[in-house]
């Protein structure tokens, strides 16, 4: 049976690093796409590029481009030394980029790492911009990972990421795959925790400390966005704008934290009560917070099922090699009952290196 070998590159809104896993993907003769994970490593970003990615939106357009250019040439040169580590033959390499700009609702997202950068570094060919033709098509543009969902992880009930922010995806009445973002997770904890010295908090040690703060946590439940139907997606943009200057930083940090875990179980619990009690399939860095998931199960009240951690930190990677691998199939990788655009398509430009 042939496979096929793809790099996934992924770059998330917490700023965390660059995730890449070697991914091999199959078809069986029933039509079941099955897969391997053979390696994959994050590397975390130094202060330098962290900075320059944070300040990203501030820049000229000028300024921009030539960023789109330098972080393509970063992202090549770190995946070719990857292959060169784990001795890989890759057919391609799928990139999600790092997005700086996600405004669906103005027709624009923007996600940078030049994809002929990577191809010229790496000599291989490369698809990108995945997310750009479905917002073209009136879609959110995201979340993209609910196909991976449905044909890699049709056995659970719902698939649930705890990365910058939680998205969650699972099939409806009707047997259409819905999805969509729920709140912020890492990157409001990450921000807290940051002010107390620590890049994160490990196990929710912080947060478990601190106190309920019930007026932010009316404050924070009471955003507009949790009102509205999906589809529906979050961006840096909104977290900055409408769901920091809700917290007023006088309260405690650790309070902040305790309540902040709170308001993410409370919206994750929300987003599954209408759906009957299943298995959560739950990955991203959130995972590991072993407090915020005691919180989650006490409000989801379902099944929470956290797998190997190859899998809980790459899976997102995985599933933007998939979406390449589709592209390349000529196969449907965006679905329109996800993003609310006009139609299903199939995302990603393809340079060949």
């Amino acid at each position: 049976m042939k496979s096929t070998t793809v790099i996934g590159l992924m770059s998330g809104t917490s700023l965390d690093g660059v995730d890449i896993a070697a991914c091999e993907f199959w078809i069986t003769k029933t039509g079941k796409i099955h897969y391997k994970i053979h390696s994959a490593e994050t590397l975390a970003y130094p202060n330098d590029w962290k900075e320059r990615l944070i300040t990203a939106p501030l820049l000229t357009g000028l300024e921009l481009t030539l960023l789109d250019i330098d972080y393509g040439n970063y992202l090549g040169e770190l995946t070719k030394k990857f292959i060169g580590r784990h001795e890989l033959k890759p057919r391609f390499i799928a990139s999600h980029g790092h997005t700086v700009f996600h405004q669906p609702h103005r027709g624009i997202t923007l996600q940078i790492g030049s994809g002929a950068s990577i191809a010229a570094t790496t000599g291989l060919k490369i698809i990108s911009d995945f997310r750009s033709l479905d917002v073209a098509l009136g879609g959110q543009g995201a979340p993209l990972v609910p196909i991976g969902d449905k044909l890699l992880f049709d056995e659970y009930d719902f698939c649930l990421n705890l990365g910058g922010f939680s998205n969650i995806s699972m099939d409806d009445e009707k047997q259409s795959r819905i999805a969509f973002d729920i709140c912020p997770v890492n990157m409001a904890l990450n921000h807290y925790a940051n002010k107390l010295g620590f890049e994160f908090d490990k196990n929710g040690e912080l947060s478990a400390k601190g106190n309920l703060n019930q007026q932010l946590l009316n404050a924070l439940n009471g955003l507009d966005y949790y009102t509205k139907n999906p589809p529906k997606s979050l961006g840096r943009e909104w977290f900055e704008t409408s769901f920091l200057p809700l917290i007023d930083n006088k309260i405690p940090t650790q309070d902040i934290l305790h309540t902040l875990t709170e308001h993410i179980a409370i919206q994750i619990g929300k987003a599954v009560s209408g759906f009957p009690a299943g298995k959560i399939l739950t990955t991203g860095g959130g995972a590991e917070n072993t407090y915020l998931v005691s919180r989650i199960y006490q409000h989801a009240k379902s099944k929470i099922v956290i797998p190997e951690k190859m899998l809980v930190h790459y899976k997102e990677a995985l599933i933007f090699a998939l979406l390449g691998f589709l592209r390349s199939e000529n196969k449907m990788n965006t679905l329109a009952s996800v993003t609310g655009a006009r139609s299903d398509s199939i995302g990603g430009i393809i340079i060949q290196g």
